[in-house]
């Protein structure tokens, strides 16, 4: 509303302008009536004030005077109607025209019929309503502002489109705020007992390198393989993408990938592996991102710091040491065009899978730096001809089965962890790689003609340490730990545990039962080929491994007791006070079991069986330190003697002959055969080292002559000798007894030298000769 001078107001309406695609402009709106200032409507005139016939009055000059001034009043008031009817008109074709409507054709009957009913002395007539969609000759106007209204909405909705698909992308991004801060996941890298590397659980990241400490050949393989053209796009890159479309239609299939280093990285950094059009368009605004962010010189330091390379190896740096077993600064130029062969497809192409493979793409890679002038051709005849050697590899394949064992405690020891973790274990990879060599061996000549096929084997030292773990045949084949989740029944290699009840009750090992057929309620048990001897002393009846005995035995000290002592030294299963409990019928872990000879070997002190040292964090910080040993002496040292006079028999004249050791290193253990052969044991010790064997079948099939004296005794000599020394060769506790008991029972008097050692140390002298003084040979 705006002042006039006079009193007047004009008020003004609203104006738009629209612009069509042909550039025509269309205007809307502008508006304006006026009035006086005692009233006047929004875009329209006063109202109309109603006509009469002109009246006929008389002047003083006579009647054609009067005439014609009344005809001049009659002249002014049609000029005043006329422009009523004009104002009006005007007024209607701008409200017309603000409501984006074509204008009427000017016509001035609808005047002269006014006028004529004025003058007739009749009120105006009703206006009609008039249909404007019909006017015939503002159709062109109206179909051209309808187009133009309708791209605005297009363009409009396509705009809209558009910030839906972004916001679609882009919702679920991960924050880029601080890019140093992004991490790979932790690391557990496990070491033996002499600080060697075992194997590296999750992502083995190594520190991050620059490229100037770099040769200049290490990122000059990954451009020239990769991204030719990293230096000079933008992040993404169409001509790339277009050369891999073309590839890939004319080979049918996908061939090669159009994705640049920039791009790589930001998957590497932000997202996952996932193969959908969502997650590439991710990638191409975070590969833009990290363009715009960064240089060029510090994206290939991030993409070389991060990217992955195969064998559970993230960096250059972390990938030398795993292969070459150097750093990256010292890397050749065909060790760096093997590493850059593998971004390609790192397990394929990976030199610990197949050297052959990756050496042929390493020369696919200097024959790309040939191409792209970053190498002569002779400089890449040098190199092929200078080839890689790998390093020799600490671990050993079934080496993993205990690291899985370790994952598996980790959380028990330091609860969730987000940094890297190094775990000093208790294995010694000297006595593991033997150990490995020891179950392939034996299984590879013996399983088909004796139809078995599995094995395990679990070496613990005098505190209970792990030193070797063999949880199967292959690790590839089978993850399944037959050391720790399996539970078979150990057979005689339980009795041990009935004969330490006796002595505690009271019996020596010279006291004497009969051997002979016996019967309890309606079971009655049998010898091994039902033979029997008679009257024998107990340490005849547990080196020959006698069942009528045991169950005799049992029987009379109470089988309660034979559990709870089971129990007591380390035997950690759940036991049923049965008739056959003696003669090991209950099922165990190989892991316990071993755990449960180990007071014989250590003078009767019991062991947790453990395999962590210490665990601390990369930067040092100590999360764990083992404290503890175990629950203390479980058995008394003059019956830790007594059984190792019993058990020592047993490899000597008893059925775990084959375990005997060369050069009359003191050993004593005991075999173990459950029903039809489905398992077969033997568990020996010396005084450093507790291991224990199990041959069978997974499915509890039997074997073909199968006993513990038989495969699993061989298996565990073997393992001894191959592991060589493991600490000095101390005396078995009550071991000078065992070989010089009392003249009156008719046993052998041993010399020995000044270091405790039998005097005659060669194996066939020094067995054979107490087998002669027994009568035995």
């Amino acid at each position: 509303m705006v002042n006039e001078p006079g009193g007047r107001h004009v008020f003004r309406g609203f104006s738009l302008v629209f612009v069509s695609a042909s550039k025509r402009v269309f205007f809307m709106g502008q508006g304006r009536s006026s009035g006086g200032s005692s009233g006047g409507g929004k875009g329209r005139t006063s109202p109309r004030r109603k006509s009469h016939p002109a009246r006929k009055t008389s002047s003083p000059g006579g009647s054609k005077g009067r005439t014609t001034k009344a005809a001049a009043r009659t002249a002014t008031k049609r000029t005043a109607a006329k422009k009523k009817v004009t104002s009006k008109k005007t007024a209607a074709r701008k409200r017309t025209t603000a409501r984006g409507r074509p204008l009427p054709s000017a016509s001035g009957g609808r005047a002269r019929v006014a006028a004529k009913r004025r003058a007739a002395g009749k009120p105006p007539q009703k206006r009609r309503t008039r249909r404007r969609y019909k006017w015939p000759q503002g159709l062109r106007a109206k179909l051209a502002f309808l187009i133009d209204r309708r791209s605005v909405k297009l363009a409009g909705g396509a705009v809209a489109a558009l910030l839906v698909l972004l916001a679609f992308f882009t919702y679920d991004l991960p924050s880029t705020a601080n890019i140093a801060a992004i991490h790979h996941a932790p690391s557990v890298t496990m070491i033996d007992m002499r600080g060697k590397t075992i194997t590296t659980r999750g992502q083995n990241q190594g520190r991050d390198v620059t490229l100037e400490t770099l040769p200049a050949y290490v990122p000059e393989a990954v451009i020239a393989i990769e991204d030719r053209r990293f230096w000079i796009h933008p992040g993404i890159d169409p001509v790339g993408i277009a050369r891999a479309a073309y590839v890939n239609l004319r080979a049918g299939r996908v061939v090669q990938g159009g994705s640049t280093l920039t791009q790589q990285l930001a998957k590497n950094l932000f997202l996952t592996s996932e193969r959908t059009f969502r997650r590439k368009v991710q990638e191409a605004i975070l590969a833009i991102w990290l363009e715009v962010k960064f240089t060029k010189e510090e994206i290939l330091t991030l993409y070389l710091n991060r990217v992955y390379l195969g064998a559970g190896t993230y960096g250059i740096e972390a990938a030398s040491e795993r292969y070459f077993a150097k750093p990256a600064t010292e890397l050749t130029l065909p060790e760096a065009a093997m590493l850059a062969g593998l971004l390609k497809a790192p397990s394929r192409y990976a030199p610990t899978n197949s050297l052959d493979r990756a050496r042929a793409r390493a020369d696919v890679v200097m024959a790309a730096m040939v191409e792209a002038g970053l190498l002569t051709e002779e400089e890449r005849q040098n190199a092929k001809d200078n080839v890689p050697r790998l390093a020799e590899p600490a671990a050993t394949p079934g080496v993993h089965y205990f690291a899985d064992y370790i994952v598996e405690q980790l959380e028990s020891y330091v609860g969730l962890w987000d940094d890297d973790l190094i775990v000093e274990t208790t294995l010694d990879l000297t006595a593991q790689r033997a150990a490995e060599n020891a179950v392939e061996d034996m299984l590879k000549s013996e399983s088909d003609k004796r139809q078995v096929s599995q094995a395990a084997l679990v070496a613990l030292d005098n505190t209970g340490g792990i030193r070797a773990m063999v949880g199967g045949r292959s690790y590839r084949e089978s993850q399944f730990n037959r050391v720790t989740q399996a539970r078979r029944q150990p057979g005689s290699a339980f009795k041990p545990f009935v004969y330490l009840t006796a002595l505690e009750q009271g019996w020596r090992p010279s006291d004497t039962l009969y051997d002979q057929p016996i019967k309890i309620g309606n079971w009655q048990p049998t010898n091994y080929k039902d033979t029997y001897q008679g009257r024998v002393t107990l340490t005849t009846a547990l080196s020959k491994s006698i069942n009528t005995v045991a169950v005799q035995l049992a029987e009379t000290v109470g089988r309660e007791r034979v559990i709870s002592t089971a129990h007591r030294v380390g035997l950690r299963a759940d036991l049923e006070p049965v008739r056959s409990l003696p003669l090991g019928t209950g099922a165990v872990s190989p892991l316990d079991l071993t755990a449960a000879y180990v007071p014989f070997a250590n003078g009767g002190e019991g062991v947790f069986p453990h395999a962590i040292e210490r665990i601390k964090t990369r930067k040092g910080k100590v999360l764990y330190e083992r404290q503890g040993s175990g629950p203390g002496r479980v058995i008394a040292p003059i019956y830790v003697a007594q059984m190792n006079e019993m058990l020592v028999r047993t490899v000597v004249t008893g059925t775990g002959r084959r375990a005997r050791l060369a050069g009359g290193r003191p050993m004593a253990g005991k075999t173990g055969t459950s029903q039809d052969s489905r398992d077969a044991w033997f568990v020996g010790y010396t005084a450093n080292i507790v291991a224990s064997v199990w041959v069978g079948n997974d499915d509890n099939s039997p074997m073909k002559s199968v006993t513990g004296g038989t495969l699993p005794a061989a298996i565990w000599a073997d393992f001894m000798t191959r592991a060589g020394d493991q600490g000095p060769k101390w005396d078995l506790p009550g071991y000078r007894e065992a070989l010089q008991p009392d003249n009156d029972e008719g046993w052998i008097d041993v010399n020995f030298d000044d270091q405790g050692r039998p005097a005659d140390t060669t194996r066939d002298g020094f067995f054979d000769a107490i087998a002669r003084a027994l009568g035995l040979n």
